[in-house]
């Protein structure tokens, strides 16, 4: 009898750890705060009090700017502060992060305890170069499995992705701000704060007419769903449903089908992919 109660709990032991390790992993990927990623552009105030709204600060919650993206860091903030002290009475801080501060414990540990951290726009390669293999990247993913709302425009919107479209072409590098066609290995990406997984954002999306290059990123992520947000206009990010807010449109392209590479130029084919267009209060749901 007894041999037969180890022979059935050896048998079971893998089938436990397997059931373990699954929900560990399922609890992992399942963050408790929220995304407000804004497409660059004005915002107005009606924006702004949305993102505080979905933060939903106690009195005690303060909120953190990080400036890093932009060439004028100052700037950034006081513009940002200069908003938002009409809409909030809640303290707001600029943590201007450098390789100096980066591991800097009690700064980051701030950064973490903060509910609504806000990443300005500029330049996402090098925001990305100040917190990439740093405290501050971890910081803002604990941040947001805790229950912290991130949010971003601009720059501060590329970043929220794993994959991260830096705006250079590697093909035609001194035309890196206009993508006149779709080309296979042309986009240039990187890491970036991996906050969403399944999805890459591009940003002033209408406003700069950007399809090709999110294009470009779906054919050689096929398995990513696009994500095109226009200026002046939001996503907000709950697990896996997304809702529209801002002025403008948001712009989502998933499911290529037969892509194929031409023999010359790099060029790409697309027999069919699914396209949809939406507006503030409409919903959609990513993997």
């Amino acid at each position: 009898m007894k041999n037969q109660f180890l022979f059935q709990f050896s048998f079971l032991k893998p089938l436990l750890v397997l059931f373990l390790f699954t929900g560990y992993v399922l609890q992992a990927q399942t963050p408790k705060g929220k995304l407000f990623i804004i497409g660059g552009g004005d915002r107005s105030d009606v924006l702004m009090k949305q993102v505080l709204s979905v933060a939903d600060l106690s009195k005690k919650d303060y909120i953190v700017v990080l400036p890093m993206s932009s060439e004028e860091p100052d700037s950034s903030f006081i513009f940002f502060k200069n908003q938002m002290v009409k809409l909030t009475s809640n303290p707001i801080v600029m943590l201007n992060f450098n390789a100096a501060t980066a591991q800097n414990k009690t700064l980051t540990d701030s950064l973490q305890k903060a509910k609504l951290i806000f990443i300005s726009g500029g330049d996402q390669v090098r925001f990305m170069n100040v917190v990439q293999n740093t405290p501050i990247k971890t910081a803002i993913q604990k941040a947001y499995e805790n229950g912290s709302t991130i949010s971003g425009t601009s720059a501060g919107a590329a970043v929220m992705s794993e994959k991260m479209i830096t705006g250079n072409q590697k093909l035609q590098k001194e035309y890196s701000g206009t993508f006149d066609n779709i080309r296979y290995d042309n986009l240039e990406t990187a890491e970036g704060l991996g906050l969403l997984k399944t999805a890459v954002i591009d940003q002033h999306f209408l406003k700069r007419n950007r399809y090709n290059r999110l294009l470009s990123a779906l054919a050689e992520f096929p398995a990513l769903t696009g994500i095109g947000i226009d200026e002046s206009t939001a996503i907000i990010v709950r697990n896996n449903q997304i809702e529209v807010a801002g002025e403008s449109e948001v712009i989502v392209v998933r499911n290529p089908k037969g892509i194929a590479k031409a023999k010359q130029n790099n060029l790409i084919s697309i027999e069919s992919l699914q396209m949809s267009i939406y507006t503030a209060g409409q919903k959609f749901n990513i993997k």
